[in-house]
């Protein structure tokens, strides 16, 4: 991602978390009782006046069997769209969880019998139990809504109704551009971290920098200062190389993916997603949560990362001329909020009747990942010098490498064994204490010791202001030290 090199634990996620939808509305979704008897034509029998003759051919209304099962487009009483995936107000029930894409769903009903729903096509219920696969009832329909432009289609009309609220989002239909600066902020923030980390560091931000202009003019100090804890931070030192870049070429930014990519720390991702949400330039955008819709949409069932240029071509076939920004929004949309990496709400989903993976009953397991080396470890010493007046020791790292440019306590080299020297004199002792601490290729085992000193020359600071400026491993060694020291 953009060349970065670290990963804090508490920001690890590969992608942005999904939330269960569901939750809160499981109980409402197809209740005995919300769907009204229909007569054999489909009307509903309740909520409006009879039409002429009409009582008559209620009273010779019979139940309902498999002969009563129409072909695909033939009128139901039940509005077809009402019983698509795409609307939130008439779900598909899925508290059986994984076996929901197996089994019909529950019963509906209809006349004097029952009936279900099998890929949104109401059917007898003895008919759905013969079914061997949920397909059996869906006819002619997964050919067509497979073809990418249909897709695209149905997604664009579930985000327009369903598109979440973020604070660096404009609206769909709001008719407002993008701010290019907002995009390309929040994108750089979201990388490896999700929205709900992201949120209060980007009011922050813009509070305290609400232009390009403006945090270009910051002292760099003060940006990694702002960003602490929020990991990755290459993504610090490479935000502000890139906004004074934007600054020195009068502040606009570029509006085409391969202009925005020759800015520093702009790689392949983020310029594809400023050049697709900020200038509806028709950029195939892919992160995690693309790559996982299109793996189940197509039930790819090659492994990570073998399969990445694969779902990407899935991914650009699918993409629009019009409203490209909007559309890479739905996909990463859905994939954070309905086709998540566990328990995806496939009922609900408005690309269901097109999922391959649905179909074979493997979303979930979707996408594949070939398996991972295990994580080296890494060990070191972190030295907590605390002077008399309860100044604590501190050094700025230096530009390059891991946790570059950011304030921390002294520490000796990470290595197969822990080694180095104090950097004051003192009377050292181990603390006893242990930090440990996961990055993108190691696990990190820091061991504190401690000392009490006198006057000594250094960057000795106020424990509650160094902190908060800290890396979240630092902070976290700051902590443990001193509860360790007394």
């Amino acid at each position: 991602m953009d060349g970065l090199g670290e990963l804090d634990a508490a920001d690890g996620a590969g992608a942005e978390g999904g939330v269960d939808p569901l939750a809160q509305q499981r109980q409402q979704h197809l209740e005995l009782g919300r769907v009204r008897p229909v007569d054999r034509q489909g009307e509903q029998a309740a909520g409006r006046s009879p039409r002429p003759g009409e009582a008559e051919r209620r009273a010779d209304r019979r139940e309902l069997g498999t002969g009563d099962l129409r072909p695909e487009g033939a009128e139901t009483g039940l509005d077809e769209a009402a019983l698509a995936g795409a609307d939130p107000d008439l779900r598909l029930d899925q508290a059986a969880g994984a076996e929901e894409a197996a089994r019909p769903a529950p019963g509906l009903a209809i006349g004097p019998r029952r009936a279900t729903v099998v890929g949104h096509r109401i059917c007898p219920l003895e008919a759905a139990e013969a079914m061997p696969e949920p397909r059996a009832c869906q006819g002619e329909r997964m050919g067509t809504m497979a073809d990418p432009a249909a897709m695209s289609g149905a997604l664009l009309v579930w985000y327009d109704r369903a598109a979440r609220a973020l604070p660096w989002r404009v609206p769909p239909g709001s008719g407002a551009r993008p701010d290019p600066y907002r995009v390309w902020l929040s994108e750089v923030m979201l990388q490896q971290t999700s929205v709900a980390a992201v949120a209060p560091y980007f009011h922050a931000f813009l509070a305290r920098w609400p232009t390009v202009a403006a945090l270009a003019a910051a002292p760099e100090a003060e940006v990694m200062a702002a960003w602490a804890g929020l990991g990755y931070y290459a993504r610090a030192r490479n935000l502000l190389a890139c906004a004074r870049a934007v600054a020195a070429r009068g502040g606009a930014f570029p509006d085409t993916e391969g202009d925005l990519r020759a800015l520093p720390g702009v790689g392949a991702y983020t310029a594809a997603a400023v050049a697709a949400i900020a200038f509806d330039r028709p950029s195939v955008v892919v992160d995690g949560n693309v790559e996982r819709v299109m793996a189940r949409l197509h039930a790819v069932e090659e492994p990570l990362p073998a399969a990445k240029p694969r779902l990407r071509a899935l991914a650009a076939a699918m993409t629009p001329a019009g409203r490209p920004g909007d559309h890479a929004q739905a996909v990463m949309d859905l994939g954070a909020t309905i086709c998540t990496p566990r328990r995806p709400a496939c009922g609900i989903c408005p690309l269901v009747r097109a999922c391959a993976g649905r179909l074979a009953g493997v979303a979930e397991a979707l996408p594949r990942r070939a398996g991972k080396a295990a994580k080296p470890v890494r060990h070191g010493i972190a030295w907590l010098a605390v002077r008399e007046d309860g100044r604590v020791l501190v050094e700025t790292r230096p530009p390059a490498g891991l946790l570059g440019g950011m304030l921390a306590l002294p520490s000796g080299p990470w290595a197969a064994e822990p080694g180095g020297a104090p950097p004051v004199a003192g009377a050292w002792r181990d603390l006893g204490v242990e930090v440990r601490h996961t990055f993108t290729h190691f696990h990190l085992r820091l061991r504190l010791h401690g000392a009490r000193v006198g006057a000594q020359p250094g960057d000795f600071r106020p424990a509650e202001a160094a902190g908060p400026a800290m890396p979240t491993v630092m902070r976290k060694a700051l902590k443990l030290g001193l509860d360790a020291l007394g």
